[in-house]
């Protein structure tokens, strides 16, 4: 019989500064308890906080069916606790107030509407289970979103958003972001509308982040293996994408997906999904690396929900082109620029993107911006007809699966493929 008991302690503080008015902060301190355990082949399930012997037992109580369920038993020992320069919970609520209004400052009068928020987040992790793992972390989250909304001759929103592992010394250059709304949405809403068609594409790393994530990302997840939900299912060791292409899953990475072990207690480290365009494993937690054969430590959830296969920091690793470069091949096309969100089935690999604006590129060069774009496609034929960049970005962000919230980041080069192009 196999069982695991996770503690987990978050302290997070939110606020809101909209059109110039502070929200009520929302301030939040839950501690919680969950225990599972596998009992012919079926999962029990208790939350509380009990003493572990009580808690093991409530669990298995619940265990009452026979099932084929089964996990790799393995074990981890260690602690880790983050270290940085200004913890976030130690800075004055009124120098945080100041920080948002610094930068609503900078932004406000190209706006009729601003938003800005502040997160922070401290995470306190303690795992033990029936193989003798004991593992133990404190991590830190902080991060601001800017967004503003314009108006010309189209009404529109332009966000920027800095979030990483770390302290409050992340937000230094959060002014950076400001700026960037500053200069973008005033030329935004009074943008062309996209052409549209099959054409070529430079895609900046936001979007191509997205991409990954989205449309590559979420088809490698075990769990969709298993319920045969994706276009990938029977493909390991086989070439999936252009030789130039190597992705990998990383949460050992100082970015918004870091853990230093999943939620399952596992030893977090890099996996190759693709090297060399050829599929090399999934993301795995125990249950689906015992079933597959494949290595767990991508178990997370939100609490002490029920641990699922996710990802981190998951990227597309660069390669050798240059932005110019890029430009030069695509000749005549679009520039494509960060995310408003889209949708994608893994099972058949399409997917459909709305960026939040772009250029259009003649003869190698950028010219006019136009807004409202939409890039649609499938997943492994863009893979396999890909130029990629030489830099690297990542962006970050909360991604959704079976009513769970986890923080991840996507990262990419600038990257040419060919796609279709439309209206958002």
């Amino acid at each position: 019989m196999f069982y695991d008991i996770r503690e987990v302690e978050t302290q997070s503080l939110t606020i809101q500064l909209e059109n110039g008015r502070v929200e009520k902060p929302k301030f939040d301190h839950s501690t919680s308890k969950g225990f599972r355990v596998l009992k012919n082949g079926f999962w029990g399930i208790f939350e509380g906080n009990v003493d572990d012997n009580e808690g093991i037992k409530l669990a298995e109580r619940n265990a009452i069916f026979k099932a084929d369920s089964a996990v790799l038993e393995e074990a981890s020992k260690g602690r880790f606790e983050m270290r940085v320069r200004r913890k976030p919970e130690d800075m004055p609520i009124e120098e945080k107030v100041e920080l948002l209004r610094d930068l609503e400052r900078i932004i406000r009068d190209v706006c009729i509407s601003t938003k800005i928020v502040y997160l922070e987040n401290r995470r306190m992790f303690r795992y033990r289970d029936s193989c003798g793992s004991e593992v133990e972390y404190v991590i830190y989250r902080t991060g601001v979103s800017i967004t503003g909304i314009g108006k010309g001759k189209t009404l529109q929103f332009f966000s920027r958003r800095l979030m990483k592992a770390g302290g409050f010394e992340i937000l230094d250059n959060a002014a950076d972001k400001a700026e960037e709304v500053r200069e973008v949405l005033p030329k935004l809403v009074n943008a062309a509308a996209p052409p549209s068609g099959e054409m070529k594409v430079v895609m900046d790393p936001g979007l191509a982040g997205v991409f990954i994530h989205e449309a590559f990302g979420h088809a490698v997840e075990a769990d969709h293996v298993l319920q045969g939900a994706t276009v990938l299912d029977g493909k390991i060791g086989e070439v999936v994408a252009d030789e130039s292409v190597n992705i990998y899953d990383d949460p050992t990475l100082p970015e918004f997906g870091f853990y230093p072990f999943d939620d399952e207690g596992i030893k977090a480290e890099r996996k190759a999904i693709v090297e060399r365009g050829v599929l090399r494993s999934f993301l795995h937690n125990r249950e689906t690396a015992k079933k597959l054969g494949g290595k767990p430590g991508n178990a997370r959830s939100q609490g002490v929900d029920v641990p699922i296969v996710r990802m981190s920091n998951t990227f597309l690793q660069p390669s050798e082109y240059s932005f110019y470069e890029l430009l030069e091949e695509c000749r005549n096309g679009v520039y494509l620029v960060g995310s408003r969100g889209g949708e994608t089935n893994p099972a058949t690999g399409y997917f459909h993107f709305n960026a939040q604006y772009g250029y259009i590129i003649r003869n190698g060069e950028i010219s006019e911006m136009v807004r409202d774009v939409s890039l649609a496609g499938n997943t492994l034929e863009i893979l396999r007809n890909i130029r990629i960049g030489n830099d690297l970005d990542f962006d970050p962000g909360f991604c959704g699966k079976a009513g769970q919230l986890v923080p991840v980041s996507d990262g990419s080069p600038h990257v040419l493929c060919l796609a279709t192009v439309g209206g958002a």
